[in-house]
């Protein structure tokens, strides 16, 4: 994905953050620094996203709206929580490798990590294949990508949504995610096809 932005002439700022390490309030300020400078050297500000990145942005958007904010595109968010999380967030494993943030992206989100309809433009996208047959079969939702259901990604106040047959992990590298994300940038909407036509409401 970030190959493919800066090859159409994006630059890219490509963040990490220590979410086994901290919740997502915390985290929102240690990335604040790192994307103001960036801010300061761009006309337009966009924020591309996978998982919980997209709850990361949010939050993040809410507290340190950069002046220059244009687009935003979401991969495979959790917007309406991860029934995995539910399932797995008080086993050992899971705790130690998702940490503090990892606890906040259930159903059942604390007032901290809770969401507000944004008021920018965001497109999100989201997968319906799965290599994960038990999680995609007796926890999660059908239809979903493995990890998120289709429902749980759609956002309310959001301008478009768009699923492809890719898996959660995958999505950062399926040409039609790639594709469809710089769409979203350059134009504010994905590429309609027969398979994918609008949202009812979008419509």
């Amino acid at each position: 994905m970030e190959r493919a932005l800066q090859k159409e002439g994006f630059a890219t700022l490509n963040l990490a953050y220590l979410s086994r390490k901290y919740p997502l309030e915390v985290l929102v300020d240690d990335i604040h620094a790192a994307i103001y400078r960036f801010a300061m050297q761009t006309d337009a500000l966009h924020f591309v996203t996978h998982s919980m990145g997209g709850l990361l942005a949010q939050l993040y958007l809410a507290k340190h709206r950069p002046i220059r904010l244009h687009r935003v595109v979401m991969l495979g968010p959790p917007n309406g929580g991860s029934e995995v999380a539910d399932f797995l967030k008080e086993t050992a494993p899971y705790r130690a490798f998702y940490g503090p943030a990892g606890q906040q992206i259930g159903t059942k989100r604390e007032s901290s990590a809770r969401l507000t309809p944004p008021d920018y433009c965001v497109g999100i996208i989201a997968g319906n294949k799965t290599i994960d047959p038990f999680s995609s079969f007796f926890i999660v939702p059908r239809p979903n990508d493995g990890k998120v259901s289709v429902e749980s990604t759609r956002l309310k106040g959001m301008t478009d949504h768009l699923v492809l047959g890719a898996t959660h992990s995958g999505l950062l590298r399926h040409q039609g995610a790639i594709n469809q994300t710089i769409s979203f940038l350059r134009d504010g909407r994905f590429l309609r096809t027969a398979d994918n036509p609008s949202p009812d409401h979008l419509r």
